[in-house]
């Protein structure tokens, strides 16, 4: 098989122009990576937005336009879609956690019950089917529901040697790593523990989970604000939070305490936008009624009264519901829930990248005691 030079691959792309952009990929910056050897040609394509809608014509594209360049006979082992991301925290060597980890998103709510554990599965599954390295970290610690919402309540992670030190393996599946406090504890036995000893399980899964890579790793923290909360913003650096709450009164009181939280002074973490969740009720076999059962358009009007993107309106549908409790969330499949959650990471990707072009790096919040 014939060994390529970066150069003659480079020139045979320069001949694949975006359609939209009207240059070709080498000048818009896309190609990332070029590998030649014996199992063939590998490359990584960087679009500037996750859901460029000619990435599937450009693939096809490239190796059509390879093979005429370089031999018909020429293999293509792979072209990785590799988004691109804008790293959002201040990456400081030898004391940090997570060095390898882009971005931290912390998933929260004002109170239990608005879904957020739901919001957070589909988030982290949606993201990954954008082509995004993604981990999930439960930090919901007194009531973890992710490890259902992935049929995987009878997993027990394993833990590798590295260097002298311990290291969690994460369970890996949909795309998304995952450690959860479930994956620890029997599902019917209470977590009967104090404030630091929930803290301490918290740092451990953080300090000692294998989160390598990421682009982004999402943190489902436990409703109301907690000692977990404060544990995580000093020691990680947040880039941003993201507030769920469904369009009810009382919850939407208490998520106005959340977003002054992460926005205090003490803490100062930049609020990416809030999620209403249950916006609506749709019945199945009335897929184009919407019954505003919990109260109509009250995320907007608290997003708009705090100065926050509402970054998305997830409906009531027993399809998400079902799906949660069956291991097989609802992001997975392209329906109208399911594309709910996509256009909801397009929303999300977007409110990241603004913050961090705009936005100073994250850095640990501290505070005297």
């Amino acid at each position: 098989m014939t060994d390529f030079t970066h150069e003659q691959i480079l020139s045979a792309l320069k001949k694949v122009i975006h359609p939209e952009k009207g240059k070709d990929i080498v000048t818009l910056g896309m190609v990332s990576g070029i590998e030649s050897g014996e199992n063939g040609i590998s490359l990584t394509i960087v679009p500037e937005k996750s859901n460029d809608p000619f990435i599937t014509s450009l693939k096809s594209t490239i190796v059509k336009t390879l093979k005429e360049s370089l031999g018909q006979d020429t293999v293509i082992a792979n072209i990785d879609i590799r988004p691109k991301v804008v790293v959002g925290k201040l990456q400081v060597k030898n004391d940090e956690i997570l060095p390898g980890v882009k971005n931290i998103i912390a998933i929260s709510s004002g109170k239990g019950g608005v879904g957020k554990s739901t919001i957070a599965v589909n988030l982290a599954i949606a993201l990954a089917r954008r082509d995004y390295k993604v981990g999930l970290l439960d930090a919901d610690v007194f009531g973890p529901s992710v490890p259902k919402m992935f049929d995987a309540e009878k997993y027990r992670p394993d833990v590798k040697n590295e260097n002298g030190k311990d290291v969690i393996i994460p369970l890996q599946k949909y795309g998304v790593k995952v450690l959860s406090t479930g994956f620890f504890v029997d599902p019917a036995d209470a977590v009967i523990w104090r404030g630091p000893m929930a803290s301490n399980f918290l740092k451990q899964l953080m300090t000692q989970g294998d989160w390598a890579g990421l682009d982004y790793l999402l943190v489902d923290l436990p409703p109301g604000t907690s000692d977990i909360h404060l544990t995580l913003v000093q020691e990680v650096a947040v880039t941003g939070a993201i507030v769920v709450s469904t369009p009810q009164e009382v919850a939407l009181a208490d998520a106005l305490k959340g977003i002054s939280m992460f926005r205090s002074d003490r803490i100062n973490v930049p609020v990416l936008g809030l999620v209403e969740n249950m916006s609506w009720f749709t019945p199945a076999e009335l897929p184009q009624n919407k019954y505003y059962i919990f109260g109509k358009e009250g995320g907007k009007k608290l997003a708009d009264k705090m100065g926050v993107p509402l970054l998305g309106q997830i409906p009531l549908v027993q399809s998400i519901c079902e799906s949660g409790d069956s291991g097989h969330p609802v992001a997975l499949d392209d329906t109208v829930s399911g594309n709910a959650f996509m256009s909801l990471a397009d929303e999300v990707i977007k409110r990241i990248n603004q913050r961090n072009d705009e936005q100073s790096p994250t850095v640990k919040v501290q505070m005297n005691k």
